[in-house]
């Protein structure tokens, strides 16, 4: 089932990420697709994630998807300008990568090549038109093309916003997306519930699907590092104090995010979970988490 039959179908959707290794060594990649195979109906491949220099995301989902696992091409606008990604997008489609997700893409200067010029000729909006295009037959420009894809393209949203202001500016951003082309949603990391559920009350006028951003804690200084540098994502105390508390702080972040997806899954289309190292722990959340 693809990931578009499986929003159609009405079901409970469940995705991850798998982030490229830097270098070409791609026995993990093997590894943890063969873990997570039958548990989610699709797997992120990142895109130079946190502006790290890595394995290609094309490429990445090309593998998961020779070891049977649907995948989700990542797509920033970063690194490329409008020319280079169409191309790209038009290769993704060759290789049988039928599902994109658009982002703008952090800022090279959080990376391991600071010295790096950003592109950003299209942002994260703008990207969701050209795949739009594409998929009507036509370049952006209107030149038409020889065969076209059929992509179900995605983007990402921030529900914890943490003024009014902000809070409203997403909901703007989000329509704007969806206007676009955007067929689904993942969120960022979501750790307050009841900022959620008034997250989807507002946009459910939309009928769009959308998956609730999942982060499992691994420390105590993780959801620190989180609070102060991450934007619209704070870990309450509760939690701060619960794995402080832990004697067995592996374990306890385990239950802590399939306590938070037992309380999102209700209200939500599905949860997007960013495993970030934890790849292979995933099957083990769900399963503490019932799913």
């Amino acid at each position: 089932m693809s990931l578009k039959q499986a929003f159609e179908s009405g079901k409970f959707v469940i995705t991850t990420e798998v982030g490229p290794l830097k270098g070409t060594d791609t026995t993990e990649l093997a590894e943890v697709a063969e873990i997570l195979r039958g548990r989610v109906d699709a797997a992120n491949a990142t895109d130079q994630q946190s502006s790290v220099m890595r394995l290609g995301s094309m490429v990445t989902c090309y593998l998961l998807q020779q070891h049977g696992l649907e995948s989700v091409i990542q797509m920033t606008c970063r690194d490329r300008n409008r020319i280079a990604l169409q191309s790209d997008l038009l290769s993704a489609w060759v290789m049988g990568i039928k599902n994109v997700l658009a982002l703008t893409g952090d800022v090279p200067e959080l990376g391991d090549h600071p010295q790096a010029k950003s592109v950003y000729d299209l942002d994260s909006v703008q990207l969701l038109g050209v795949i739009s295009k594409l998929n009507e037959g036509t370049d952006m420009v209107g030149n038409e093309l020889k065969g076209k894809p059929d992509f179900f393209a995605g983007a990402v949203v921030n529900p914890g916003a943490d003024t009014e202001a902000s809070f409203e500016l997403q909901i703007i951003k989000m329509e704007k997306k969806i206007k676009a082309g955007a067929k689904f949603f993942q969120t960022q990391a979501v750790y307050e519930p009841e900022k959620f559920y008034k997250f989807m009350k507002r946009v459910e006028q939309f009928h769009v699907p959308v998956m609730a951003g999942i982060i499992p804690l691994k420390s105590v200084g993780m959801a620190r590092f989180m609070n102060k540098n991450v934007a619209g994502v704070f870990v309450p105390d509760s939690l701060i104090q619960q794995m402080a508390a832990a004697t067995d702080k592996t374990q306890t972040g385990l239950q802590i995010t399939a306590d938070l997806i037992k309380q999102l899954k209700d209200v939500c289309q599905g949860v997007h979970i960013m495993a970030i190292g934890w790849e292979k722990k995933v099957p083990q959340i769900l399963d503490i988490a019932g799913l």
